[in-house]
């Protein structure tokens, strides 16, 4: 396995970004996503996300930009200015390998130094490797809502976990 940096995304991976990401649209139930983004729409929301004070990593190695995690605003009202919702993505080929889990604590540990206070996770179920990645990091599962999606012609469950941060 070659060596793997974690750091902080830039606009020029956001084609890179955006072919991982897409494919997870495309190829599975995980992302409530139903259609693939551009890679000008990638690029606005890094933008964006890095400009409201939301970090954006992705993990790279040798052959470039294998994954991404990022973190958003928590239902998007200022009260809950304080919580951030985070996520992980994965090159479909780089699943099982660690990359998730050096994201993920990478990303929680950025948003407690930057003073966010808890940390909120939806996954699509089941996936039992990303739930499992986030109850290593100390993420508490708050509950399941049931049916809660729609992809792909079958009702989808969600889990909420939640992870204090400071």
């Amino acid at each position: 396995m070659s060596e793997r940096m974690i750091r902080l995304a830039t606009v020029e991976d956001a084609g890179r970004m955006n072919e991982i990401y897409n494919t997870v649209i495309v190829d599975s139930h995980v992302s409530f996503d139903t259609e693939p983004w551009t890679t000008d729409q990638r690029r606005a929301w890094l933008l964006d996300r890095l400009s409201d004070g939301y970090p954006v990593l992705v993990a790279e190695q040798s052959e470039g930009v294998v994954g991404l995690a990022w973190s958003g605003p928590w239902r998007g009202k200022a009260a809950y200015r304080s919580s951030v919702e985070t996520t992980v993505v994965l090159d479909p080929e780089c699943v099982g390998v660690g990359i998730g889990t050096d994201l993920l604590s990478v990303l929680v540990d950025t948003l407690a130094d930057e003073g966010f206070h808890r940390a909120y996770a939806i996954v699509a179920l089941p996936n039992d490797a990303s739930v499992a990645v986030h109850r290593k990091l100390g993420y508490t599962e708050i509950g399941v809502l049931d049916e809660s999606g729609f992809k792909n012609g079958k009702f989808v469950s969600t889990m909420i976990l939640e992870k204090r941060l400071g």
